[in-house]
């Protein structure tokens, strides 16, 4: 047997699982390459044991970390959900004619393009799409304006292209990131669910480190986070539901990622949401599987947490679609697939709370919700987030039992104690620079809370202060916790309440 160098076999195995890293067969991978020229048999146990040496070393290489840690625990990163770049169109979920609509299109409003940009701009591997331009030149849809470097060309559109180009546009004018197929993103969903995660005490408390939580409130929270399901946050105002609400999220602590557009059907709904979403790129590695074999259509980002107030209406919870440009938007709660959804002030939105309840009261039980797309068609997609429920109303007042019990857990976030008073004061002076005065504090309470029965809130020692330094600023002078300052900050924050 001729012998054949390390490098082109590592090469041939990772062609042959599509550079991926995930588990294959070798045997199957090397069946599927050029064959080799026999020679003496007697050479052939040896080769062969040698070979198989070789083999293992090249999985373990591929395969990346073991299910089992040397410790015999499961690795956390084993199931982690990671989208490899396509080795086809095939496998990308794709046909030519997607392909050709979005090329031509993109050339139509970029103008002269050269090979490698309309890649870059398509977020599919260049190797794919020199063929589909080569064929776009082949039916006179392009053709060569120059070339380029690293045998590539600048394309132009041919009379012919740009018809071709405007008609596709009349229909539908998106041409940015190829979509991903509905299909994977379920999967991805699926991979990535926050029924996967469990957060324990260090993880909440890490989520919570630049807030006062008391130790009661955390062991109420842990359980409702852990379940990955719905809960209520109920309260007085001003204690911090929102906060609260908005830090959940950290506690299940890792990137996901999600298609910066799906195809359904012929339809493209956007999911990505700069407003929503934060990007996380990934990191340059110089490891086998390097950041550059990333399916580029994906896009990591925080896991979202996303918070929607009294401008929640019944649009925002169905696919809407862009009339001028034929693409569609995702709606709320599928951008929040995978994290937080919070529906802050609850009750006061300008639906009202029955066609909120009966809209969700099905997915907050199945997991899953129906979508209408704008061709007609329906589609089930992942209801997979940690409903929040803020409101300072009474839930019972807002919601018959059958929608209570959807959501398993109903936590009231209570005025803080005296102490927690004294604390979270001492630690807003810290935060603004303002010099703490033990005296001054105790005649706040004495003169303006005890008396007249004040409750202590959460955010008044952050309203207080933040009250002080602004006079002291308007003054030119330093701050100081005086108790003139503390009269006029009672007297302008309390005077209608």
């Amino acid at each position: 047997m001729s012998q054949v160098p390390d490098s082109d076999l590592l090469a041939r195995l990772l062609r042959s699982n599509g550079g991926t890293g995930r588990q294959a067969d070798p045997w199957e991978a090397l069946a599927a390459t050029e064959p080799v020229h026999e020679t003496a048999a007697q050479h052939g146990q040896d080769e062969d044991a040698e070979l198989n040496g070789l083999l293992d070393r090249i999985n373990r290489l591929v395969q990346g970390p073991t299910e089992e840690s040397a410790e015999g625990e499961r690795d956390p990163e084993a199931d982690a959900f990671v989208p490899y770049e396509p080795q086809s169109l095939q496998e990308a979920g794709l046909s030519e004619s997607e392909v050709e609509s979005l090329i031509l299109k993109l050339l139509l409003s970029r103008g002269d393009l050269v090979g490698r940009d309309v890649a870059d701009h398509i977020r599919l591997p260049f190797v794919l799409m020199d063929e589909v331009l080569r064929q776009l030149k082949k039916d006179q849809l392009v053709v060569y304006r120059g070339s380029a470097a690293m045998n590539d060309y600048l394309y132009q559109l041919t009379d012919l292209g740009r018809e071709r180009a405007r008609r596709q546009a009349q229909h539908c004018s998106y041409f940015g990131a190829a979509p991903v197929p509905l299909a994977a993103y379920i999967a991805s969903v699926r991979a990535q669910s926050l029924e996967k995660q469990h957060p324990t005490q260090e993880d909440l408390s890490h989520a919570f480190d630049d807030l006062l939580i008391s130790p009661r409130m955390l062991a109420r929270l842990g359980p409702a986070v852990n379940s990955g399901r719905g809960l209520f946050l109920f309260g007085a105002p001003g204690n911090g539901k929102t906060s609260i609400a908005e830090r959940v999220t950290a506690a299940f602590g890792q990137a996901i990622w999600i298609p910066r557009a799906i195809g359904v059907d012929g339809e493209i709904m956007r999911l990505f949401d700069p407003m929503n979403h934060e990007e996380l790129p990934v990191e340059k590695s110089e490891g086998l599987l390097d950041s550059s074999r990333i399916d580029r259509r994906w896009v990591r980002i925080r896991r979202p947490t996303i918070v929607v107030g009294g401008e929640l209406t019944m649009d925002n919870l169905e696919v809407t679609q862009n009339t001028s440009t034929g693409t569609s938007e995702a709606p709320v709660q599928m951008k929040s697939n995978c994290g937080t959804l919070v529906i802050d002030d609850f009750g006061r939105q300008r639906m009202s709370i029955d066609e909120l309840l009966n809209r969700w009261i099905v997915p907050l039980e199945k997991r899953f919700d129906y979508l209408n797309m704008a061709n007609g068609k329906k589609i089930q997609v992942p209801f997979d987030q940690l409903i929040i429920f803020s409101t300072n109303l009474e839930p019972r007042d807002l919601v018959d039992d059958a929608f209570l019990r959807r959501i398993p857990y109903k936590i009231e976030v209570t005025d803080p104690t005296e102490d927690e008073f004294r604390e979270l004061f001492r630690l807003m002076c810290k935060k603004l620079n303002i010099a703490h005065d033990e005296q001054a504090l105790d005649y706040l309470i004495d003169t303006h809370y005890r008396p007249i029965g004040r409750p202590f809130r959460c955010c008044q020692p952050r309203d207080l202060l933040l009250q002080v330094r602004n006079r002291c600023r308007y003054e030119r002078r330093e701050p100081v916790l005086t108790t003139e300052a503390l009269d006029y900050a009672v007297e302008t924050y309390f005077a209608v309440m």
